[in-house]
């Protein structure tokens, strides 16, 4: 594949770059592997990468019904994640938030919840 084979995600790239100047920068992940989606994702450990998933969500109008929420890492990781279109790109939204009421007992110790 060439990188015109990549043209439907970098223009939907680009018009989420004009469209939503405002709203916080993701990861970006386009990929030769699935190159009709645009992937974008936001980490951190505040939780304020949920919060940027949901302008995100909300300014790409997927609906709340459309989030799957679940917990990896035993529990202390947060996820959320979202389809929708854009541009003609299907879009994935993903958000990763250390859960505030896990124990973060250094490894090798147990931990929990509190």
């Amino acid at each position: 594949m060439t990188l015109d084979g990549l043209t439907v995600p970098l223009r939907a790239l680009r018009l989420l770059a004009v469209d939503f100047p405002h709203l916080p920068a993701p990861d970006v992940d386009v990929s030769p592997i699935f190159p009709e989606w645009l992937r974008l994702s936001f980490h951190d450990t505040s939780g304020e990468s949920l919060a940027a998933f949901e302008q995100w969500r909300t300014a790409l109008r997927i609906a709340p019904e459309a989030v799957d929420s679940r917990t990896q890492s035993a529990g202390r990781t947060r996820v959320l994640k979202a389809e929708g279109q854009f541009a003609g790109a299907g879009i994935v939204l993903t958000a990763y938030a250390d859960q505030p009421d896990v124990d973060r007992a250094p490894a090798g110790q147990a931990g929990g919840a509190r």
